[in-house]
């Protein structure tokens, strides 16, 4: 199931996001100077792509893990791959993906996880 998922989401959007979660928990918001310039040039060249549900979710672990803002880089990440997941027609299978895409996202998913994940993300393509 290729999809330009992210069409909509550049990388504006993407620190809206992040500065609306930093102002929310008053964390100072910014970029940082190893991390940013990296994780936008990566989400420049794949937001508009067609992508598979696990290649989104490994877009925004990457991007997390590149640390392009001063706080709360796993959630604005999260945020987008929820939002995603979250406006497919797929009843209460989502919230177990959203909640899963949240774990691979952060780093802190099992390799069962993570499986588990992927083989809901298969049949659904089947």
């Amino acid at each position: 199931m290729n999809q330009p998922w992210l069409k909509a989401v550049d990388w504006s959007v993407v620190t809206a996001i992040n500065q609306q979660l930093c102002a929310a928990k008053q964390a100072q918001h910014g970029p940082t100077s190893d991390g940013h310039a990296p994780a936008r040039a990566l989400w420049e060249k794949s937001h508009l792509e067609p992508l598979t549900l696990d290649a989104l979710v490994e877009l925004c672990r990457q991007c997390h893990r590149l640390a392009p803002f001063l706080n709360y880089n796993g959630n604005t990440f999260v945020v987008i791959a929820r939002q995603v997941i979250g406006g497919l027609p797929l009843g209460a299978q989502a919230a177990a993906l959203r909640s899963l895409a949240g774990h691979i996202i952060a780093g802190t998913a099992t390799p069962e996880e993570q499986k588990t994940f992927k083989a809901a993300v298969t049949k659904l393509t089947a």
